[in-house]
């Protein structure tokens, strides 16, 4: 007999539309199936699903809980970042919001994880996690134009007109107006490579940005950051090159793209601005930062016959 508890954390917010009320009443059915001892709670506020998962977590000290993030990749990273460190605890994504990219490292098809029944019955994986200055941080880690770009999207779909891909290009235009580049100091593993980078990203995750697969050699149970660094390039070259990217094919462009694999990144904009920062999808905002794989691991539940995607060469 199963004697876990089992949490739901529904974001309303996620998704086009409010699920929580569907998606209730798909938990309710399946956990009673199961006999399942489970909890619905709903977050009101951003990071509010971290403030849930430790007191809920403290709540059940000493029993075995599983908290299910019922939503996108924002609310998976809350609800992983409540669970961080936490002996009793493991966590699983519910992906009923839009963004699910942490999930595609055990498959394209998010269908597994909609199968509650499968989900619930999962088996718990041991999973690397980032730790930075700026937040927690389970799949990509990220500065550099895609940062902006998604930043100043944020901005733009508060105006009513701007919705969906609108937003997104002319988000787009305006950091190529900008420039693609900046300078930032950068220290990977002791190794100095301070220079003028487009972007720089350490993966945990392979996927992130509605699909793009920058490093699909990303092993999230070995204890190390894939880390990439997309040095300054012009607009002549740039599609080129952020198309090489995307695909994880940055071993045919060596002069533009570095690939290093370390456990701990430094990186500072060097004329002292504010540089933003993407942690799964989330934005932050700082001039430095360091960031570190965890000392510790995340348990991470995954649904009944379904396994981890092995890492891969893209040549």
């Amino acid at each position: 007999m199963d004697e876990r508890k089992h949490v739901f954390i529904i974001n309303p917010a996620a998704g086009k539309h409010d699920g929580t009320n569907s998606a209730a009443a798909g938990i309710s059915a399946a956990a009673r199936r199961l006999g399942a001892d489970y909890e619905i709670l709903t977050t009101e506020y951003p990071r509010h699903a971290i403030e849930l998962v430790r007191e809920k977590a403290a709540e059940y000290e000493g029993r075995a809980v599983r908290f299910y993030a019922c939503g996108g990749d924002g609310t998976l990273n809350e609800v992983a970042a409540g669970a961080a460190g936490l002996e009793n605890v493991s966590v699983t994504a519910y992906p009923i919001g839009s963004g699910n990219d942490f999930i595609r490292l055990f498959g394209a098809d998010k269908s597994a994880f909609l199968d509650l029944e499968r989900l619930m019955r999962g088996k718990e994986l041991e999973m690397d996690y980032i730790q930075s200055d700026c937040g927690f941080c389970l799949n990509v880690f990220s500065i550099g134009v895609d940062a902006r770009i998604a930043d100043g999207m944020q901005k733009y779909k508060r105006i009513p007109a701007l919705q969906g891909t609108a937003a997104y290009n002319i988000s787009t235009v305006e950091n190529l107006i900008r420039g693609l580049h900046e300078p930032y100091g950068v220290e990977v593993d002791g190794q100095c490579l301070d220079g003028e980078y487009t972007l720089v990203l350490a993966g945990n995750g392979r996927y992130y940005g509605g699909g793009a697969n920058p490093v699909p050699e990303a092993d999230p149970t070995d204890g190390l950051l894939d880390v990439l660094l997309v040095k300054a390039v012009d607009l002549l070259t740039a599609a080129k090159v952020i198309g090489a990217y995307k695909a994880g094919r940055h071993r045919t462009l060596p002069r533009y793209i570095q690939h290093l694999r370390a456990k701990e990144m430094t990186v500072y904009h060097q004329k002292g601005k504010e540089m933003v920062i993407n942690l799964d999808g989330e934005i932050a905002h700082a001039s430095r930062t360091t960031l570190r794989v965890s000392g510790q691991k995340l348990r991470f539940a995954v649904p009944e016959g379904l396994t981890l995607l092995p890492p891969r060469i893209v040549e």
